[in-house]
């Protein structure tokens, strides 16, 4: 029996839309208890015994032994041997896609991301004051699939804000090192690197030990367990995102060839079975010509078998009254990716609130975005595209408010501060800013 995969279909006219539509999206974000338990066992060992609990998990779970810790650093020597060692079309690439990640951040940071002060009319300065963070740590993932692109995305825009430290981590199976993960590294500038993974990791990075030093900020993706160790450590540490499954929402208003649009969904099936691809259309007869291609270029793909099981477990192809009513499902769904697959992309771009990141036009493919098109693919997942933003310069700085009062200016915010402070009952808080006024007897 061929290998199938059988979005659902669905139609915003159908009588059980909405109840299909909402079970459809679902994804319960929540962990296995088991998981939870294991990854708290996991980091408290991690807090007491160092560097001799990494190395016990590191061994128990990638198969990866070192007598040190030490011995799990890649050295920036092997982090340029890795990057000589690849073919030139290999150097080539990650260098044109650094050198796009870097230009976009550049940019980002020159729009949003200096100091700034000005002084009120009584000569008070206020203002305030953008530095970066002293020491960031990066999970890169290397389980089902190696990843150089989560290199450059997480590294650059740290590099870019000016962060000291960039500290990679990333888990080597069977001792199984990616070359192109390693010359990513040696590219994006990372300082130091370990082959270590999983929730002893990010143990490592946020509380330190004796060979890894501990960071301000833990950042990229990871599977359940590093997911589950992020939430752990928030608080001690700063982190980016609990990331979900991958997503991708295409809209077509059926100008683009089917075979395009069935790949593109493909492009983010293959990542693993939880992830959903999801097509709206006004165009039946599109949707069946999207269809056929998925059956036609599956059994082509080296991934077929996840694939499949994405996008029969969750992916959907709907048929919607019109793209007017296809943006409007969209904003409900606030998806990772958004492709916006039409003639006149500009026409609908305005009506689309929410999304991780928006791609105009039948040229833009997401995995563009993904590798070198220069914007960050660290993006919000399950429907928090509605109130987060894309990793940037910005999750790598932080900002202090500057308040300089004169001598002036503090006759008059004194007696504001004062009249509140009493109100709160806060009379210390009075007094200070009351002994600041001229007419105060001391």
């Amino acid at each position: 029996m061929s290998l199938q995969a059988r979005p659902l279909r669905l139609s915003t006219a159908q009588a059980d839309f909405e109840q299909c539509f909402q079970e459809r999206l679902h994804w319960s974000g929540e962990t296995d208890a088991a998981i939870e338990q294991r990854v708290a066992e996991i980091l408290a060992d991690v807090q007491r015994r160092g560097d001799a609990a990494v190395l016990e998990y590191t061994a128990r779970f990638d198969g990866v032994q070192g007598k040190t810790l030490k011995d799990l650093e890649l050295t920036q020597a092997e982090l340029k041997a890795a990057f000589d060692g690849l073919p030139a079309a290999q150097r080539e690439a990650l260098q044109a896609a650094a050198h796009r990640v870097r230009s976009y951040h550049e940019a980002q940071k020159r729009a949003s991301g200096e100091s700034w002060s000005y002084r009120d009319a009584d000569g008070s300065l206020l203002g305030q004051k953008v530095t970066p963070l002293d020491r960031v740590g990066i999970y890169v993932p290397g389980g089902k699939a190696a990843y150089p692109s989560s290199v450059l995305m997480n590294a650059i825009p740290a590099h870019v804000a000016g962060v000291g430290e960039i500290i990679m981590v990333v888990p080597t199976p069977r001792g199984e090192r990616n070359p192109l993960v390693l010359a990513a590294a040696y590219v994006a500038g990372v300082t130091r690197a370990f082959t270590i993974g999983g929730a002893q990791a990010v143990a490592a990075l946020a509380y330190g030990t004796a060979t890894v030093p501990g960071v301000d900020k833990i950042t990229g993706p990871g599977n359940a367990y590093v997911a589950s160790a992020k939430k752990h450590v928030f608080g001690q540490v700063g982190i980016d995102m609990i990331a979900g499954p991958s997503e991708i929402l295409v809209l077509a208003d059926g100008s683009t060839p089917a075979d395009w649009v069935a790949m593109d969904l493909f492009s983010q099936a293959e990542h693993d079975e939880l992830a959903q691809s999801v097509l709206l259309c006004p165009d039946v007869a599109y949707i069946e010509a999207v269809q056929h291609e998925i059956d036609r270029l599956l059994p082509q793909m080296p991934r077929a078998e996840i694939i499949a099981k994405s996008l029969t477990g969750r992916g959907a192809l709907i048929h919607t009254r019109s793209m007017e009513e296809a943006c409007a499902i969209s904003n409900r769904i606030a998806p990772e990716h958004l492709e916006i697959s039409s003639r006149d992309p500009h026409q609908w771009e305005p009506l689309l609130r929410h999304a991780g990141a928006i791609f105009l036009g039948a040229y833009t493919s997401e995995s563009l975005g993904d590798y070198c098109a220069g914007p960050n693919h660290v993006l919000p997942t399950s429907g928090t595209a509605r109130f987060s933003s894309p990793l940037g310069v910005y999750d790598f700085q932080k900002r202090s408010s500057l308040i300089e009062v004169s001598e002036t200016g503090a006759q008059a915010l004194g007696q504001i501060a004062s009249v509140l402070a009493h109100g709160e009952g806060l009379q210390a808080h009075a007094r200070a800013a009351e002994m600041r006024l001229k007419d105060t007897k001391r």
